[in-house]
């Protein structure tokens, strides 16, 4: 009698049908898309200690403190600095240091610090802005402690003559608000508004001046403040009554106009103002000085007082102020003074290269993943303005990933063509940002890309027959041989196990197979005579 032996290799493991990837790329489809849509808003007073509260995140987004540790939550700061710190135990957001407005935000009426909170399993980010409202912690202050104004006697009342003015490092109320000036018979006060809103003064002339009956007056100008309480600083002005100059300076302009690039070195000539007076001997000799110009602006030009050239002193930043205005005065030696303004556009460079901003440095897809499936998230941002601010993406080298742009400065990486574990097991892809700026610059970045095994592959033995012999009226589990077979896959897909798959012409079968190691074993004695073979 004979028979034929037949075995089956089985590996543990599931293959992903059609309608799991679906679902698969429902899901993905629907963590990744909102990544921009949420947006959290707070508001936190300045000087608050380290470890301040800003916010329970977990409370704002209706997700419990275990959810966001399990998801990873994390803070990704925008711009340098990070100064929020999550803790995803509790889903309390806080500070990581004191914040100090005036320091944060000097040049702004309003202080905004942005965040992003990014969470995993599914891929979300969310965006946060942090308002730093100011708190009335500085007094105004005078640049000088006295200020010397010298009239004519010969000026009418209704003169009007424009006073240093007071800087005050808070903003919104808490900034300079008003002036006053201490009780007198000759002078009231006149309070102007700037385009910038900052408050300015002018001594206004009520009634004539007689320098032999008194050759100076004394008064005290007050700068407050809108805090609760508020604030004040005081400066002494001494107004010295000058005799007769019967001509001021006339500036050659009104308004000067300039255009500066922002790298242009210290000392680089801006422009040279001109101011003539008539007059002759000291009463002729013009000088020249910065007046009420904002302290960043003073401290970027430097002016000299004989022969009004205006030259760069600083590091000018377009990113950080676009324009600058300065008021200049021109004064004779008989104390009559005129006034011109200084308008001076900072012309943009490309001094600054994008930025990629990863939400993180590695990510895992499934090898039968989709093509068009999300893999990562990045932004890209350049401070620099125009062309020089607009960046293109682009992957480089033959991987199987493409960009999408999303939205806002933010872009996806997709795959882009089918994936298959076996042959690539993981990627290195590299993101470059370049600007349109002359000359171009650029960044680079790189997210590690592996990918997850799939049950795709079935086991395949080493041999498609096995021959094996045995002499009769052997002893039961005999050893005679063994059977191998191999799967590409790995960890639990990749596991095998044996059976025995049918043994034919018996009722009871005559060897085992070893489950684990394929070793094949003589389960009962064979008689020759009656079967010769399997």
């Amino acid at each position: 009698q004979q028979g034929r032996l037949l075995c089956r290799g089985m590996a543990s493991g599931r293959r992903s049908g059609g309608g799991e990837r679906q679902v698969l790329l429902l899901v993905l489809y629907m963590c990744v898309c909102p990544s921009g849509a949420e947006r959290l808003r707070y508001s936190l007073e300045e000087e608050m200690a380290r470890d301040s509260l800003v916010a329970n995140v977990a409370q704002e987004l209706g997700l419990s403190p275990g959810q966001l540790a399990a998801r990873r939550a994390r803070v990704v700061s925008e711009g340098s600095g990070q100064r929020f710190r999550l803790d995803p135990g509790s889903g309390i957001l806080t500070v990581t240091e004191t914040l100090d407005r005036e320091r944060l935000c000097s040049q702004s009426e309003s202080c905004t610090l942005s965040f992003q909170i990014f969470l995993e399993n599914p891929m979300q980010l969310i965006r946060g802005e942090v308002e730093i409202r100011d708190v009335n912690n500085n007094s105004p202050v005078f640049p000088q402690k006295e200020m010397v104004v010298e009239i004519l006697e010969t000026e009418a009342p209704g003169s009007r003559f424009p006073l240093e003015s007071a800087r005050d490092k808070d903003t919104g109320k808490n900034g300079l608000q008003n002036y006053s000036l201490s009780p007198n018979s000759h002078f009231s006060l006149a309070l102007e508004t700037g385009e910038d809103g900052a408050k300015y003064a002018e001594l206004v002339l009520q009634r004539q001046l007689d320098r032999e009956e008194q050759r100076e007056l004394h008064l005290l100008l007050t700068a407050t403040d809108g805090g609760s309480p508020p604030r004040s600083g005081t400066a002494q002005v001494r107004v010295v009554v000058l005799d007769a100059n019967d001509n001021m300076p006339v500036f050659s302009r009104e308004v000067y106009e300039v255009r500066v690039a922002e790298n242009s070195p210290p000392g680089q000539l801006v422009l040279r103002i001109s101011a003539t007076d008539p007059d002759e001997g000291t009463n002729g000799e013009v000088r020249y000085t910065i007046t009420q110009t904002s302290e960043g602006s003073r401290q970027l030009f430097n002016l000299n007082a004989d022969t009004g050239e205006i030259r760069i002193s600083g590091k000018l930043d377009f990113e950080e102020a676009k324009r600058h205005k300065l008021v200049v005065r021109a004064t004779d030696g008989g104390g009559l003074s005129a006034h011109c303004k200084v308008h001076v556009e900072v012309l943009d460079v490309n001094d600054n290269a994008p930025e990629i901003a990863l939400t993180s440095l590695s990510a895992s897809i499934p090898e039968d993943a989709p093509p068009r499936t999300v893999v990562a998230l990045f932004s890209v941002r350049d401070r620099d303005g125009g062309d020089n601010g607009r960046a293109e993406c682009a992957i480089e080298g033959d991987v199987p990933f493409s960009l999408a742009a999303a939205s806002d400065g933010y872009y996806e990486v997709r795959s882009s063509a089918a994936l298959d574990r076996e042959t690539t097991a993981e990627y290195n892809v590299s993101i470059t940002a370049t600007d349109w700026g002359a000359p171009r610059l650029s960044a680079r970045a790189s997210i590690w890309v592996r990918l997850a095994d799939v049950n795709d592959n079935a086991p395949r033995f080493t041999q498609r027959v096995y021959s094996m012999a045995v002499s009769e009226n052997e002893a039961g589990a005999l050893r005679i041989g063994s059977v191998k077979a191999t799967d590409a896959d790995v960890g639990a897909n990749g596991h095998v196990s044996y059976a025995l798959a049918a043994a034919e012409g018996s009722e009871r079968p005559a060897v085992s197979v070893d489950a684990i190691s394929g070793a094949v074993s003589v389960v009962r004695p064979l008689d020759y005579e009656r079967e010769r073979a399997l």
